[in-house]
């Protein structure tokens, strides 16, 4: 099991961070924190989970008006344009150990993300306070980003502040100034770490009365976390393989296609080979995005559809008596 709320908040205290937080109802995008918190001052951040074709992941952590362009950050990580795209929900509940809308660096605390690499936005050097969740996000926690770094380098993160929105030029003359935080592992599934205990945490998972979330922010009752159980609990996290599948179909379409567009524009296959090669790396990420929902969708209703045969024949397998 990762780490909690609870867990988290008291190892920081154990750390000596100096942080404070603030409780409200969920929230899924920064603007519907910024409700809650953004009257407090400090810098709001959005937090990405991404993956590259080799399965390596990367949390980008960046100020909530920096304009992230994937393609270019791709280039500079030495991926090519279309080597990044966002990670699916089964990386957040393996990996971080976090649910969808929870992406953070804490989650940097738990074992099975160990191989995933940090990209830290060079704006939040210039903020007082920072805000990131908790592992959960129904709360937020506010500190320096000095506090971040004192966190990180418990985990053994060193933090790396970047800017996010440069685009420098890649080339044979100009290496991909990023290169050096692509991660060297891949990251473990939950299997193979859930039965890890968290360390170093206090045996009382109590968090100090000053330490604890400040009633600043009113919570409501938490209708939305169980739509996002169901959500979670819908989420298939083994079966058909999404990104093999979209490989599957280009490979079976693209050679249908370089013939047919050489035979009528009378131009080699070879020469058409390059843009079929740009357009793959434009629509799979979309692609793959779509196969997703079908799949879950697929999931669902099969799921159902077993449940109402079971009603329909009862438990012994029999129709019931009338």
């Amino acid at each position: 099991m990762g780490y909690t709320k609870e867990q988290l908040l008291a190892r920081l205290q154990e750390l000596n961070i100096d942080f404070s937080c603030y409780e409200h109802p969920v929230v899924l995008t920064v603007e519907e924190q910024s409700k809650y918190v953004g009257h407090l001052g400090g810098a709001l951040s959005k937090n990405l989970l991404l993956k590259d074709k080799k399965h390596r992941l990367y949390i980008v952590s960046a100020l909530a008006g920096t304009k992230v362009d994937m393609k270019i950050l791709s280039q500079r990580l030495g991926l090519g344009k279309g080597g990044l795209r966002m990670a699916p929900e089964e990386n957040l509940l393996e990996v971080l150990q976090v649910p969808l809308g929870c992406v953070t660096p804490f989650a940097l605390i738990n074992e099975s993300a160990s191989a995933v690499s940090l990209l830290l936005d060079q704006g939040f050097k210039s903020k007082q306070i920072c805000y990131f969740h908790p592992m959960t996000n129904d709360v937020t926690i506010a500190l320096s980003s000095s506090n971040l770094d004192k966190f990180l380098i418990s985990v053994g993160k060193q933090p790396a502040y970047v800017d996010l929105e440069a685009s420098p030029v890649v080339g044979k003359d100009s290496p991909p100034d990023l290169a050096d935080f692509v991660p060297s592992g891949v990251p473990n599934s939950s299997e193979s770490v859930e039965n890890v205990k968290p360390t170093n945490v206090p045996h009382q998972n109590v968090v100090p009365k000053e330490k604890q979330c400040l009633p600043e922010v009113k919570a409501k009752p938490k209708v939305q976390n169980k739509g996002a159980e169901k959500t979670q609990s819908k989420t298939p996290t083994k079966g058909t393989n999404v990104e093999k599948f979209v490989n599957d179909v280009f490979d079976i379409i693209s050679p249908l296609f370089l013939s047919e567009v050489s035979k009528k524009l009378n131009v080699k296959q070879e020469e058409l080979s390059s843009i079929l090669d740009g357009f793959r790396e434009r629509v799979a990420p979309d692609l793959e995005s779509v196969t997703m929902s079908l799949k879950n969708a697929s999931y669902t209703a099969g799921f159902e559809a077993g449940f109402e045969t079971m009603l329909n024949l009862g438990l012994n397998g029999r129709p019931p008596r009338k």
